[in-house]
């Protein structure tokens, strides 16, 4: 698929990659990508295993390029430890010292940033109250739930107040709630001047924050531009989501009459749900979750492959 938007300026890009390749031995994870993100939120969306990780660790300067540039904030980032500084990077896994609070984790994270111990600490308290953490702050992070430590990683990400936020796959595993939230302070964010590119295999969740998307498929960009145009393609497939609950049942009930539920499958700790309307789908499964008993919510990855191999072919 050609892009929708080649050839636009990138005079003011915060990220500028250039003929960018990426392989481990015969195995190629980035495959000859030129794209430029400008300021404001970026979705990078793509299917498990589209490269997007991959990207993201080269942008924030973790790998060294097989081929290409890769310019951010302007200039070179390889070995740019000034550059460095002025990003946030919130990583699609975990890598905690378990025994730590999410107070000290943080709290020693900015500390090797520069920041003084009585400095370290206030700013730490201000990034977990952002995203909600404040009461489990001297809890150790090996007791938080997944969703939270998905958080914790948000609040180290902002606590320095870097220029650009790098966030992969921010959502996973946490509940609507906490989804929610998150988005909003990522908007939030992006109002405050902060540049953003946040990934996710989940178009729902990058339509919420922002229409500017860079569309990802086995180490290519297929396109970039805005979301909208590729909406049409995704609602041609079924959509399906996992839910977790601890009453499967009461929420099927909830949702068997809802026009836009055209098929359920019951587990024992949950359901799975196809919806040909996942905006209307996902507004409900928000307001049922109000009660607190919706513990998780994945998006399974099948209509997304069925999109993207579509795609391809144009």
């Amino acid at each position: 698929a050609d892009s929708c938007c080649r050839g636009r300026d990138v005079s003011d890009a915060v990220i500028s990659v250039t003929t960018l390749s990426k392989w481990y031995g015969q195995v190629i994870g980035l495959n000859d990508v030129t794209a430029a993100v400008s300021p404001g939120i970026t979705g990078l969306l793509g299917p498990n295993g589209a490269g997007k990780s991959t990207l993201l660790k080269l942008v924030t300067g973790q790998l060294r390029p097989s081929k290409g540039q890769v310019h951010v904030l302007g200039q070179p980032i390889w070995r740019n430890p000034a550059i460095y500084r002025r990003i946030g990077y919130c990583p699609d896994h975990d890598t905690f010292y378990e025994r730590m609070t999410g107070l000290e984790w943080i709290t020693a994270l900015l500390r090797l940033t520069g920041f003084t111990d009585d400095e370290a600490v206030k700013t730490a308290y201000r990034a977990l109250d952002s995203v909600s953490l404040l009461d489990v702050a001297d809890m150790k992070i090996g007791a938080y739930s997944k969703g939270m430590r998905q958080r914790v990683k948000l609040a180290q990400a902002v606590a320095h107040d870097p220029d650009l936020l790098v966030l992969d796959e921010p959502f996973t595993g946490m509940d609507p709630v906490g989804r929610r939230r998150t988005m909003a302070l990522v908007k939030s964010l992006a109002r405050a001047g902060k540049s953003i590119i946040i990934s996710s295999h989940i178009l729902y969740e990058i339509e919420l924050m922002t229409s500017t998307i860079l569309l990802m498929h086995n180490g290519r960009i297929l396109a970039e531009g805005n979301v909208h145009q590729i909406r049409d393609l995704l609602n041609e497939y079924p959509h399906r989501v996992q839910i977790t609950t601890s009453d499967p049942r009461k929420l099927a009930r909830q949702l068997l009459d809802s026009p836009y539920v055209i098929g359920l499958s019951l587990q024992e700790d949950g359901l799975t749900v196809q919806t040909n309307r996942p905006d209307e789908f996902y507004t409900r499964l928000t307001a049922l979750a109000a009660d607190g008993a919706i513990d998780e919510v994945l998006s399974l990855d099948d209509n997304l492959k069925s999109v993207f191999s579509y795609l391809v072919t144009q």
